[in-house]
């Protein structure tokens, strides 16, 4: 309500409705099979597939990363 945001509930086992969620999974996968055992993951490997899907440009975003769209600037700036 704060926010005045609407709300969309996908229904029960229609990927097509949520396809932004669907597609990061398949990104996510690239990283870590689906079997993978998340327990024997680490932090610093998590962190990794993080950093390089948010700093991945986006076409619907005008070629603009996730990093860059919230945070208004590139995040590799504050590196040097």
């Amino acid at each position: 309500e704060g926010l005045e945001a609407d709300i969309y509930f996908a229904n029960p086992y229609a990927s097509w409705e949520r396809g932004t969620n669907e597609n990061t999974n398949g990104l996510i996968r690239q990283y870590f099979p689906k079997d993978t055992d998340f327990n024997k993951v680490s932090d610093e490997d998590i962190q990794f597939v993080m950093d390089r899907l948010n700093e991945r440009p986006r076409a619907t975003r005008n070629f603009k990363s996730p990093n860059e769209m919230f945070l208004g600037w590139r995040v590799d700036l504050l590196a040097n």
